[in-house]
């Protein structure tokens, strides 16, 4: 470039706007690139003076080869200044590096350099030079590495950054210093200052973005093990637990960006690495289990203890759904489980072992303390503060979710059982839901949290009921982790103990020593009747309901469902216009009248068997569930929602039992049942224009009436014909009216079949149809 005078500059200049003048009008009266670019390729042809710029190319050709051989000079300095420091770097294998060496900026400046040079015709020697000084060179990766080292201004490797952001990544990656190029950017991060480490997280982000997984593996191990380090090192200030995490701070803003980045990678990963050798999956999987299980050297009091890393990650990402995508395909789910069996299975402890401490936190503080409400910190809002209870607590759900995504597997649940420290005992399967249980009922029932988290239903109750839904689900993890007597009995205790009026003092297994059991709330009543509405919907899980384990246990069983029905019988008073209390009468009744709701609603999944129907008759709930079921039914509502069927099973299940057909009628199920049957024989659809009459209907059942007639044929079986038509004589009446509609199963007998007189026949609009409908 030092041969590029001024006089030069100046002449072409000169040049080049004679060109442009002569050909501005013909380009801006092109109605598209196409056609101006169409005018260029035919300048000759088109313009007179073409051949006078004949001096114009002379020159241009002049100045750049003088450019291009000063840029070919310099390739090669730089080249012989680095040969020596190139020879102690080993070389990786072509294969394994991407091979579109052309960006977008690669191809717009080659088909500019093309045009200029097609209309330029003699400038067309010059393209494969100009091309080759264009990549981004050794050399100038080498000058990169020399601009990024410490002794360096900030303004160069501020310069050296933006360069390398704003090279072509295929280029970069392509060259030999690479792997030097990584780590001093890992170095780099430890730099205090935050615009330079901004911008290095820049570049990672972009490499994330547009470079194949060789190359984003190399990144986004080498960041973990800079947080690895950075955890582990005694120079960087951590916060703990009693300061809290205030991420105004400077330095825990930039170790959240750095977390937050990494954690963006480890949800995307999963989208692409199964189209790569499973060595790089291998990688990532390893380097982030490594980096999760740093724990620092514990003090005896937990307030002074230093955060590890897994919060900072919790406090990022609290549901854990990097570890969901992870666990989703096989392909993945594999690396994961044998690393965490092999090498990284203290990881799980420390879930468990997060699980455990937040349920003795539940038990030993008030419910405001229990979920970490925020002190005052200075003049900082609780926004931008998060307080010891509270990283505590976002641990616990992050953990919670990691623990239910675990169990859902075999070779997780394997895993188990465990031992944590300080208890002689190890924590089984078992002991693991029976914790998850009772969480549900100790931990507070709404989390005191700022409102975009209780926006996202954090609270304890409804994450584990999450949980236990999901291992609902799945029948084989079902069967190993729910059905069993244990499980149940912790399922049921807050209901025994509901009944008794008193707190009831039990050993909670393994796991704690002898506590009281407090009342539940009702939400928690609905959430655990939610699971056992779950468990009761799959047949081994009702068996274990209904007989225990060892199928001689009923007796047990059926004390417990009768006290839960009896809560049926209680109801809140109607609250007293003009009251004081009315609006907060009215609030408790509604939410007493949604529990119930849900509470029948499961105990409806009972009566899909013998042995449950004959179970709600002795606890007097029968009728209760059927009148739910027909006030469900006119709303057109679905019941029984963990159930594969609808109302057709459960109706002709019930009224298998003469107990359960006078429920039917006395609920006013049967005259729906009816009524809709009239309607169809006799009475036709009212949105439905009659132009011609009905043809004459050669199918055994008219499609109309198919349904109504196998509810019906459902609904009598022996004793529900003797409890709803023995001992009842026909009505006979001299005469009927055409809008009187039967409401009873004798009605129906006198109208459709026994048709002995006139007055009957005449009351029927389709009598041929009504009357074989009957007879069949």
């Amino acid at each position: 470039m030092a041969h590029f005078s001024a006089d030069d500059e100046a002449m072409l200049q000169a040049m080049l706007r004679q060109l442009f003048q002569s050909v501005k009008e013909k380009i801006t009266g092109a109605p598209s690139l196409e056609c101006a670019e169409e005018i260029l390729l035919h300048l000759e042809e088109t313009d007179e003076n073409f051949h006078k710029y004949k001096e114009m190319m002379h020159s241009l050709k002049n100045i750049m080869m003088i450019v291009v051989e000063s840029m070919i000079n310099k390739f090669e300095e730089d080249g012989l200044r680095s040969q020596e420091r190139q020879k102690k770097i080993q070389k990786e294998k072509s294969n394994s590096y991407c091979t579109d060496n052309c960006s977008d900026s690669d191809s717009s400046f080659s088909q500019a350099t093309l045009k200029m040079c097609t209309v330029y015709g003699e400038g067309m020697n010059v393209l494969p030079i100009v091309l080759q000084s264009y990549k981004f060179c050794q050399g100038k990766l080498q000058l990169i590495l020399d601009q990024l080292d410490p002794g360096q201004p900030k303004e160069v490797k501020y310069e050296a950054l933006q360069t390398l952001c704003s090279a072509p990544p295929s280029d970069v990656l392509n060259c030999e210093n690479w792997t030097t190029l990584c780590e001093k950017l890992t170095v780099s991060l430890s730099d205090p200052d935050p615009v330079f480490t901004d911008r290095i997280l820049k570049f990672y982000a972009q490499t994330f973005t547009l470079s194949p997984l060789h190359t984003t593996k190399e990144i986004y191990t080498s960041l973990a093990k800079y947080l690895e380090l950075y955890f582990l090192s005694r120079e960087n200030h951590i916060p703990t637990l009693s300061t809290g995490i205030d991420i105004t701070n400077p330095n825990v803003s930039r170790l959240l960006k750095k977390v937050r980045l990494l954690n963006e990678y480890q949800k995307e990963a999963p989208c692409f690495w199964i189209r790569h050798p499973e060595k790089y999956m291998e990688e990532i999987v390893e380097s982030t289990l490594s980096l999760l299980s740093v724990k620092h050297d514990q003090s005896h009091l937990v307030s002074q203890k230093i955060l590890d890393p897994i919060y900072f990650l919790a406090l990022v990402d609290t549901k854990a759904v990097w570890f969901k995508k992870w666990m989703h395909a096989y392909y993945s789910r594999t690396a994961v489980l044998r690393l965490l069996e092999k090498k990284y299975k203290p990881l799980i402890t420390t879930a468990v072992q997060q699980c455990v401490q937040y349920f003795e936190l539940c038990e030993t503080m008030k419910a405001d303390e229990a979920l970490g409400r925020s002190k005052p910190y200075g003049n900082k809002q609780k926004t931008f503060y998060y307080s010891g209870q509270e990283l505590q607590y976002i641990y616990f759900i992050h953990s919670l979710c990691l623990l239910g995504r675990l169990l859902i597997y075999t070779q997780g649940r394997k895993l188990f059982p465990i031992k944590l420290k300080n208890r002689k005992d190890l924590v089984t399967l078992t002991d693991l839901l029976v914790l998850f249980t009772q969480l549900i009922y100790y931990s507070p029932s709404c989390p005191k949290m700022t409102s975009s988290v209780h926006l996202e239903n954090y609270s304890p109750a409804n994450m584990v009921t999450e949980v236990l839904r999901i291992l609902c689900d799945q029948k084989e993890c079902a069967i190993e982790c729910l059905y069993n007597n244990t499980v149940i009995e912790a399922l049921l205790q807050p209901i025994h103990n509901l009944m008794k009026g008193t707190k009831h003092v039990i050993k909670l297994y393994d796991i704690f020593t002898v506590q009281a059991v407090p009342y539940c709330s009702e939400t928690a009543l609905i959430h655990i009747a939610d699971i056992l509405a779950r468990i009761a919907s799959v047949e081994e899980g009702l068996i274990l309901l209904l007989y225990g384990e060892n199928m001689n246990s009923s007796e047990g069983k059926s004390s417990v469902w009768t006290s839960v029905t009896s809560l049926l019988s209680e109801r809140i008073p109607t609250p007293v216009e003009g009251s004081d209390s009315i609006s907060s009468v009215s609030q408790e009744s509604q939410n007493i009248m949604a529990w119930e709701e849900n509470l029948l609603d499961d105990l409806l999944n009972f009566a899909a068997t013998p042995k449950g129907l004959l179970l709600l008759q002795r606890t007097g709930a029968l009728n209760e569930c059927v009148t739910f079921m027909f006030s469900q039914y006119a709303k057109k509502l679905q019941i029984s929602r963990h159930r594969k069927f609808g109302y057709e099973v459960l109706v002709t299940q019930v009224a298998s039992t003469a107990a359960g057909a006078v429920a039917l009628q006395s609920s006013g199920f049967i005259n729906a049942l009816i009524t809709e049957l009239w309607a169809n024989l006799e009475c036709g659809r009212d949105d439905v224009r009659v132009t011609h009459p009905r043809s004459t209907p050669v199918d055994p059942i008219d499609r109309s009436c198919q349904k109504s007639f196998l509810a019906l044929v459902n609904l009598l079986s022996y004793p529900a014909v003797y409890e709803l038509a023995g001992n009842q004589g026909l009505p006979n009446k001299a005469e009927y009216s055409l809008r009187e509609v039967p409401t009873c199963i004798v009605d129906i007998i006198d109208r459709l079949i026994i048709l002995n007189s006139e007055a009957k026949i005449r009351s029927l609009f389709n009598y041929e149809q009504s009357h074989i409908f009957g007879l069949r």
